[in-house]
């Protein structure tokens, strides 16, 4: 049986979130979880147990540190951080909708940065932990109507790479999911962008094929580090 982890999971309140949580749960862990949704939340506790919810606005520092500033008062230890929280408003450049750029590059990028600063002294201290970035297909190729949502997710995998480097003791994986299905597309605003992702999106994984991927990238031994995995529909090239 996988030993029991202290883990932290932000965007929890639906898709690939909600689908890990469930997942990670039925393995034995305790999960403290987070999203703007805190209702959502409260029913997957009381649904599931072995839960503590926290409203968490990713793109807070603050809302990150008091996820890791709860773990340690109530469970003494951070054994994994999942930053799974996105956003996916899809547009052409010459739509100019800066808004929405500027909110892309705030949850998926400053909002991964902010979970990885809550974390990682406290990794540092005890000598090991795991971090788990949610990128994308994006992060490895570029789409039309895509350029500043393929970019955040570019970073992350830059970030991610870049952080187990610096560290012999923390495990850093990112997975990339290809066609999911999920509520991203619901929040596209560009009418083309969004009939067009209809099509795109026809052949779609469940959400619970990612909750298994993060879930056996977890159960790997702390020697080993599962840095990348692309996980997508066999009769899709995304």
């Amino acid at each position: 049986m996988t030993k029991r982890k202290i883990i932290l999971l932000t965007g929890a309140s639906s898709g690939i979130g909600e689908a890990t949580v469930r997942r990670l749960v039925q393995d034995g862990h305790h999960l403290i979880i987070g999203a703007r949704r805190l209702a959502k939340l409260q029913r997957l506790q009381e649904e599931l147990g072995n839960i503590d919810a926290l409203q968490v606005d990713v793109t807070e520092a603050g809302d990150l540190q008091q996820m890791a500033d709860f773990a340690l008062s109530n469970y003494g230890r951070i054994d994994v951080l999942i930053n799974n929280a996105g956003v996916m408003p899809l547009s052409p450049l010459a739509a100019r909708k800066l808004d929405e750029w500027r909110q892309t590059l705030d949850v998926n990028v400053h909002g991964v940065l902010n979970g990885i600063a809550a974390v990682l002294p406290v990794m540092e201290q005890q000598g090991g932990g795991q971090i788990i970035n949610v990128a994308s297909i994006g992060a490895h190729t570029v789409f039309p109507s895509s350029a500043v949502y393929c970019a955040s997710k570019f970073a992350v995998r830059a970030i991610s790479d870049g952080l187990r480097q610096e560290t012999e003791t923390i495990r850093v994986t990112v997975i990339s999911p290809g066609v999911v299905e999920s509520e991203l597309a619901d929040h596209i605003t560009d009418d083309g962008t969004k009939a067009a992702m209809q099509e795109f999106r026809r052949i779609a994984l469940p959400a619970d094929a990612i909750a298994k991927a993060i879930a056996w990238a977890i159960a790997q031994p702390d020697g080993v580090d599962v840095s990348e995995m692309i996980v997508r529909p066999t009769q899709s090239p995304y």
